[in-house]
This record gives structure tokens, sequence and C-alpha cells, in this order.
């Protein structure tokens, strides 16, 4: 199905070293700020206790920090959640003090600073399920990404598997850029739409690197960056249909779904949008300064050759 067909192949290639550049500054933009401020991660990581605090007004953020602050609470992060007049206050695990006694203590501080402080739910995640938490979260990542490189390595060629997971990794390294940079909060669900664009990405990069491989037996004469780019400019009709599809359902969530949705709609929309550009300007260009030939994914035709009859 196509909505139009482009009738003369888009020079992709022609301008693959810009794209690369500014992708290569992106990424290290993203890794810049993945260290020097690091992931926001939730309660689910971390360990320890958070509280949804609501006023009878729209809550003044800084006044309550000042208030705990004011104290001795250290550690804690405190911000809006839902509604302008509603709180989420996280602070970590201490240890000789339970969830109960550490959420009471806070709520007799905010009290005293204001008296519609009101206590909405206390949740308590411990710091060895957080641990495990996380590093099962990399073990995934870790998982999900040789098993990409094999699969494509297998289905086309080991230089596909290469590019193919150097450009979804892209992805994922901005989408947690984005996440360290404005300080959202990396949660369990906001790790699975990671581990989603993984797979989303890849099934990009299958569709180009199939018509690629089909091109080069069409194509024979070729160079080939034509057939590369060739076989992107026919697959545009595909890519807007079946993306800007996917983009309309999440834009719903992140929109409508409310706060439990926001991160994780928010994070699938970043990783659609980067998965169209590095399955085009990123896997595509390493296909090619790999060396990807004809004889990779076509085996070259026998002439047979014969016998003069007498």
């Amino acid at each position: 199905m196509e909505f139009f067909k482009i009738r003369r192949d888009i020079p992709f290639m022609r301008y693959a070293p810009i794209f690369n550049i500014i992708s290569l500054l992106t990424f290290l933009a993203a890794v810049f700020f993945l260290v020097a401020k690091g992931l926001n991660l939730s309660i689910e990581f971390t360990g320890g206790t958070v509280m949804e605090v609501s006023f009878d007004h729209p809550a003044e953020v800084d006044r309550v920090r000042a208030s705990l602050e004011a104290k001795g609470y250290s550690d804690f992060s405190v911000q809006n959640f839902g509604s302008s007049r509603d709180v989420l206050v996280r602070l970590p695990v201490k240890a000789g003090q339970s969830s109960a006694e550490l959420s009471q203590s806070v709520m007799s501080v905010l009290k005293a600073d204001d008296a519609s402080a009101e206590l909405r739910r206390v949740e308590f995640v411990g710091p060895q399920v957080g641990e495990e938490l996380k590093w099962n979260g990399i073990t995934a990542l870790v998982v999900t990404a040789i098993g990409i490189v094999l699969y494509l390595a297998i289905r086309f060629e080991w230089k596909f598997g290469l590019a193919a997971i150097i450009a979804n990794l892209h992805d994922v390294i901005i989408i947690l850029g984005f996440f360290a940079f404005f300080q959202w909060e990396f949660s369990l669900p906001v790790l699975a739409a990671v581990l989603a664009i993984l797979g989303y990405s890849v099934n990009e990069s299958v569709v180009i690197a199939d018509r690629i491989r089909e091109n080069f037996r069409k194509m024979r004469k070729a160079p080939v960056e034509q057939v590369i780019d060739n076989a992107i400019t026919s697959t545009i009709s595909r890519t807007i249909i079946t993306h800007g599809s996917t983009q309309i359902m999440v834009l719903s969530m992140l929109l409508f779904g409310g706060p439990a949705l926001h991160y994780f709609a928010l994070a699938l929309t970043i990783g659609i949008l980067f998965g169209i550009y590095s399955s085009v300007l990123v896997m595509a260009p390493l296909v090619r300064w790999l060396g990807v030939k004809r004889e990779d994914l076509v085996k070259p035709i026998r002439e047979k050759k014969q016998e003069a009859v007498v």
C-alpha cells in the first residue's frame, strides 16, 4: 500500500556524512548528560519511600523542599504529580526507620507548614529489589541487542547486523540522554518502552535491508550508493504509513493517558522519531562504509560453458 510514489531516487548517501556528524554530536551529548547528570531513577530501582501529598491549593514545590531541608532531610526529591495541587515526595531508605514512621514524620513537617496537606498514598521498595530490577533491566537490553545482531547476521549478512545494532543503540542512548537532561523519571514502564523501541527500530532496518538485497538482484549494474538510495526512497511511503499510525496512537497516550502513561509514551515518541532517522541515515550509511557489495547478498550467476558440437 502506498499513498504516493517518488519517481526519482533521493540521494540520501550523498548527504550521509553530514547527517552522521549530526548523529555523532547528538550521541555524544546524550552520553555526556548521562554521565554528568545521571538518570532520575524511580523508586523501583533505587529503593526508598514515595509519598503522594495533596493540597487544597496549587502546591508550592520550593516551599515543600525548604520545609523538609529545614528539618534535616536530605537526598530527597519533590515534584508536581498529576495536577498542580499534588506533589510526589521521594526519600531514600534510612536504617532503623520504617516507611510508615518516615511518612508520618514527613507529614508532620508538611502539616506544620500547611495544614491543608493530605497524604494520598505511601509506597516502599527495598534496596535489594531495586538493585535486582536495575541489573535485570541492563541484562534485558544486552540480550535484546545480541539477539538483533544474530538475527540480522543470519538473515542478511554480518555487516547489516553490526550496522543495525549501532543504529538501534544510538536510539536507546538518545532516549536515555533526554531523560538525563530533563531529569524525567526513569521507571519500569520507561524501561519497557526502551525495549519496545529496540524491536520497533529493527523492524525498519529489516525492511530497508531486505529492499537493498532485492535491489542488488534487480539493479546489477548500479553502484552501491544508488542501490541504497533506491531502497530507502521506495520504502518512504510505507514508513510514513506505519510510523505515522503508531505515532498517532502513542500521542493519544501521551496527551490523554494521564501520569501513569506519560513518561512511557514520551519515551516511545522520542524512540519512534529517532528510529526512523537512525534506520535511514545511520544504519544504511554504516552498511555502505562497512563495504557491503552485491556478492555478500546475491550469489553470482555461473555461466555454463557449452562445448562446441563437432
